[in-house]
């Protein structure tokens, strides 16, 4: 039976607080809205060399999977079994020859940030799903401290601290760092929402997460803002969040 809403098939993977369970079971949550709206043709943005599913997954499944980036070289790296498409989620579509209503799911993850016009990309994706399809944007956001401090950074800056704690960090690994710029990466229903309707949508969810590990090492700070992301997610403060889902339907 398909869910009346994007909010009750939410309900269903029952998400914690903590932007650990968003990381978790994000490929969970993909194939549950795969099944629950009956979507077979994927779109995975900014998949690049390293997609979220592998094609062992994705063959029992009798999925049709594409993985799109802006970047030629990211597709070279991306699996030799997965079709593939080169375009700007947020630039001009007809110009690049891409065809509307081709997908039925279209998901990304930690993306978003990087899109300088996120308005348009929303769009784009409202024109490339078929009617019923379903688009998913996992991101972070403000006001949550490591990523305004990111944003705030010169790249040279940013991209050496990430460098220095995240050793698997880097363009020689699966896990380069690209420049972010938090367009729109909001988790409040009350700015987003208008927005994802200009775009198309009616039916939207939005699923705030709490926390995060980049202090890790850093043991009585890490504390303090345990303490303190724990407290934002039971008042439901979504200016502090870190991460969040958008999950729109056309």
């Amino acid at each position: 039976m398909t869910p009346a809403t994007l909010t009750s098939s939410m309900a269903v993977a029952d998400p914690d607080w903590h932007s650990d369970w968003a990381w978790d079971h994000y490929k969970d949550v993909v194939a549950q809205l795969s099944r629950a709206f009956g979507l077979s043709r994927f779109c995975e943005i900014g998949g690049g060399r390293d997609p979220l599913f592998r094609p062992e997954e994705v063959a029992p499944l009798g999925i049709d999977y594409t993985v799109n980036d802006i970047s030629a070289r990211e597709l070279e790296k991306a699996p030799k079994a997965f079709r593939t498409a080169c375009f700007d989620i947020a630039g001009d579509l007809s110009a690049a020859g891409i065809a509307p209503a081709q997908y039925d799911l279209m998901f990304s993850r930690m993306v978003f940030e990087h899109v300088r016009d996120v308005e348009r990309a929303w769009t784009n994706v409202h024109q490339l799903l078929a009617p019923g399809g379903v688009a998913l944007a996992f991101f972070p956001t403000l006001y949550a401290l490591p990523f305004v401090a990111n944003h705030l950074m010169p790249e040279w800056l940013s991209g050496g601290i990430v460098k220095a704690f995240y050793a698997n960090r880097g363009e020689a690994t699966d896990d380069p760092k690209f420049p972010a710029v938090y367009d729109w990466c909001f988790s409040s229903e009350r700015r987003l929402k208008p927005m994802l309707q200009r775009a198309g949508f009616s039916d939207i969810h939005i699923q705030p997460f709490w926390g995060h590990r980049y202090f890790l090492r850093l043991p009585v700070v890490r504390q303090i803002d345990d303490a303190l992301n724990a407290r934002a997610a039971r008042n439901d403060i979504r200016a502090l969040t870190s991460y969040a889902y958008v999950l729109v339907r056309k």
